[in-house]
Parts: C-alpha cells; sequence; structure tokens
C-alpha cells in the first residue's frame, strides 16, 4: 500500500485519520507519518492495510489490470 491508497481508503471509507488509528491500534501519528510518506514500523504499515481490508477495501497496485491503470483502491460491499 502506498500512502496516496491509503488516503484515497480513508476518503472512500469516510474515515478520519483517527479512525484509521482506532481500527487499526496505532496512533494518529503514525497514520499521518505514513500518509506523508514517511517510514513507519512494517507491523503498523500491516496492521493499517488490514483494518482497511477488513472494511471492505480492496487495492489495485500500480501495474495490475484495472480500467484505467494506476494505484488505486476499489471498496467492495
Amino acid at each position: 500500500m502506498e500512502p496516496i491508497q491509503s488516503r484515497m481508503a480513508r476518503a472512500a471509507l469516510g474515515w478520519r485519520t483517527a479512525d484509521t488509528a482506532e481500527a487499526s491500534k496505532v496512533s494518529r501519528i503514525t497514520v499521518a507519518r505514513f500518509e506523508l510518506g514517511q517510514p513507519i514500523a512494517a507491523e503498523s504499515l500491516a496492521a493499517i492495510l488490514a483494518a482497511y481490508e477488513g472494511a471492505g477495501v480492496v487495492f489495485i497496485a500500480d501495474g495490475e489490470r484495472s480500467a484505467k491503470g494506476g494505484a488505486g483502491v476499489r471498496l467492495v460491499k
């Protein structure tokens, strides 16, 4: 997951940084640092990713087949 994808996932879910932090059990500062492109622990990144996926977000990697190409997210209900 790229920082832009985290911001996109939060937007799709209507989550604030605090919501992501609560769902992933990491600090708001950790979420903010990641979204600014700063390094965070691998365990924290895995927790954030799991929180988004648990809420129904599917991540599309750069180069993965999608209608328009590029990295992105998809909310699956």
